[in-house]
């Protein structure tokens, strides 16, 4: 017996096919005319705007 035989894929074939029929089956009823509901965008946030007590000046350098 080799390695990869043709018996080797066939079982795995057949091992797939199993396991995608018990899977299906498993989640039938989850089925539905959609996948997920629609996404819905959130509302833009607002940055909040710059208050005067927190603004810097410069200093006057007297010479």
């Amino acid at each position: 017996m080799t390695l990869f035989s043709a018996d080797l894929f066939r079982n795995f074939g057949f091992g797939f096919l199993a396991g995608a029929a018990i899977l299906g089956a498993s989640t039938i009823a989850d089925w539905g005319p959609h996948l997920e509901t629609p996404a819905q965008a959130a509302t833009p946030l607002e940055a909040p705007s710059a208050s005067s007590e927190f603004t810097i000046e410069p200093l006057e350098i007297s010479q």
